[in-house]
């Protein structure tokens, strides 16, 4: 933990007081591997999870770009934006943009949004639209762009692989729209929060080992599609094992650098299978997360387990790295 001195604010960006703010699997992944492949180079500041209250604003440059944004505003911020220029941004693929800006920093008492930022994923809340529901807007629109990916649709069978709190969206979203879901994770508490997201099956995997063959017994259904939401590739491999033929599925965990799969070229061709994975979250994702929270479908109740101190979170993060069960934890900034 360090104090840093808050930086003078350049034409057209805002400053947040941070109400509040969550952990999050990816900055675990970085606390511990040291690396993210795109998000942040350690060392740097962490969390990306964020809502607040806007106490400082600095007027764009451009005087065609009225600023927008007054002093006390309650909102959220996506922890990244797209250029909007390149390539992908032109092809409706902002997720994959050239040149996406980070955002990190939320694990702090206040956050300087940039320009960028504030024009494309800086977002009002409404009156009664918490600031902890708020915060879970940034991982939602990741889940809402796995959904849209694979297309789902009701009455199709679901297995989720994975009851962290990804999975767990994932659950709450495709009961939402009308699927019958299936969850295989560990964590009694996990499975439960599950249950209660309208899983119909349960599966503890216990230990991990013979994965396929323990789904299978307890499942006796090969379902339509099959969301990887752990991250390792012998899950990833497990995955294509699980469903059903001419069935899609979704990568959306993402694996350790340098890691391989294998998989059966026969099956994945014969049974006519369609791979993909998601990454990341676009403006229009940003705001149709936002839009599920509001309307009640996702609440912090369901996800957020704990609480700790802004001056506790190295020691919360030991813990989360060494395996304790907590979903998602708010992080409290002040006293």
């Amino acid at each position: 933990m360090e104090d840093l001195a808050s930086p003078a604010l350049k034409p057209g960006e805002v400053r947040l007081r941070i109400e509040a703010a969550l952990t999050c699997g990816t900055d675990l992944k970085v606390f511990k591997r040291g690396y993210h492949a795109k998000m942040i180079v350690p060392p740097a500041v962490f969390g990306h999870e964020l809502s607040g209250i806007i106490s400082e604003v600095q007027s764009p440059k451009s005087k065609v770009q009225k600023q927008k944004w007054k002093i006390g505003e309650r909102v959220v911020v996506a922890n990244s934006a797209p250029c909007g220029e390149c390539f992908f941004c032109k092809n409706n693929q902002e997720n994959l943009c050239d040149d996406l800006l980070f955002l990190n920093g939320a694990y702090a008492e206040s956050i300087v949004v940039p320009a960028r930022l504030v024009q494309k994923n800086l977002l009002r809340l409404r009156p009664e639209t918490t600031f902890r529901d708020a915060a879970l807007t940034e991982p939602l629109a990741c889940v809402v762009q796995g959904i849209e990916d694979l297309k789902l649709r009701a009455g199709q069978k679901i297995l989720i692989l994975g009851a962290g709190p990804i999975g767990l969206m994932f659950v709450a979203l495709a009961k939402n729209l009308g699927c019958e879901v299936s969850v295989a994770g560990r964590g009694a508490s996990r499975l439960e929060a599950a249950k209660k997201l309208g899983a119909t099956q349960v599966i503890d995997i216990g230990d991990g080992k013979n994965l396929v063959e323990k789904i299978r017994a307890e499942s006796k259904t090969r379902f339509d599609a099959v969301i990887e939401a752990v991250g390792k590739p012998e899950i990833w491999e497990a995955a294509v094992q699980l469903v059903r033929k001419g069935g899609a599925i979704n990568f959306f965990g993402g694996c350790p650098s340098g890691t391989s799969v294998s998989f059966d070229t026969q099956l994945i061709h014969y049974s006519n299978l369609t791979l993909l994975a998601s990454f990341h979250h676009t403006p229009r994702t940003i705001r149709r997360a936002l839009e599920f929270i509001e309307a009640g479908v996702i609440r912090a109740a369901d996800f957020v387990d704990g609480e700790c101190a802004l001056s506790d979170l190295p020691e919360l993060f030991k813990s989360m790295a060494a395996g304790n069960r907590a979903i998602k934890t708010f992080v409290r900034v002040r006293d």
